[in-house]
């Protein structure tokens, strides 16, 4: 539990943009989840492919580390987009927003609500320094 709240105190905006993007995609997979194969081996060959273009994109000649989480977010994100794409196609969404209120705010709750954990665990964190800055000055005083 401690890693994640390290994780969550340190994350950048970029990536908790990210994170909302996969709530949302989780809310509407909820909903809207197809058992059939088709979707699902479909949306798992494009991101074979795809995201194989993406990770070829991003390589360079030098001996880097690999970045395992980052090369998963390049296959994820084009297996999320299509499978996304399937499900909501020909349901009246506008772009990427349910036309069925419920299920739009449930989405933007769970968004509103990791916000909330995160701005709260960063805002922790400052006080807690904030403090420690300032035992630190009076016992050295």
């Amino acid at each position: 539990m401690k890693w994640l709240i390290q994780y969550l105190r340190d994350i950048k905006i970029g990536k908790v943009v990210l994170w909302c993007y996969l709530i949302w995609y989780v809310v509407i997979v909820y909903f809207y989840f197809d058992p059939s194969p088709k979707t699902w081996i479909n949306a798992l060959g494009i991101s074979a492919v795809i995201g194989t273009g993406l990770v070829l994109s991003i390589s360079s000649n030098k001996s880097d580390s690999v970045d395992y989480w980052q090369t998963f977010r390049l296959y994820l994100m084009p297996f999320c987009v299509s499978s996304f794409s399937a499900l909501i196609k020909d349901r009246d969404f506008i772009v990427f927003v349910s036309p069925k209120i419920k299920e739009t705010l449930v989405a933007i709750s769970c968004c509103i609500l990791f916000l909330a954990i995160v701005f709260a665990i960063k805002l922790i964190n400052k006080k807690l320094a904030w403090q420690s800055t300032n035992l630190e000055d009076l016992e050295a005083s």
